[in-house]
């Protein structure tokens, strides 16, 4: 098969950056004071800090809501079974995943979470009969 290109002639494409850039380094923040920087520092620490355990519980926390156990975020329990049934079923399936790979704590943890959760489903769902 001929070629359709002089050998002279180039190939392919050129790609052109036509972003301006800003020549000037950015201004630093305003420094904080002690206080508000302590403050952020600390928040910062407790958002590093989740774990296997604060996963699930905050998924039995969801389930929870779902159920009307808890308030929402909005303030007033409004139950959604549907939701809750599969942020319960999410819970089931990470200990059915998870079994072998966990401490004995968290299998523990979610062994329980799901088993009380499940009772708290079928309990809510005969009280809305």
């Amino acid at each position: 098969m001929a070629d359709k290109h002089a050998p002279d002639e180039p190939r392919g494409f050129t790609v052109t950056d036509r972003r301006t850039v800003d020549r000037e380094p950015a201004a630093p923040p305003p420094p904080r004071s002690e206080s508000r920087a302590g403050s952020d520092q600390a928040h910062a620490a407790e958002a590093e800090a989740i774990d296997f355990g604060t996963f699930v519980m905050s998924l039995a926390s969801s389930a929870l809501i779902h159920l009307g156990e808890l308030p929402g975020p909005e303030g007033a329990a409004h139950p959604s079974f549907t939701l809750a049934k599969q942020t319960i079923d999410i819970l089931g399936m990470l200990e059915e995943k998870t079994r072998g790979n966990l401490s004995a704590e968290e299998a523990r943890l979610l062994e329980h979470l799901v088993y009380d959760l499940r009772l708290k489903y079928v309990e809510a769902k005969r009280r809305a009969k």
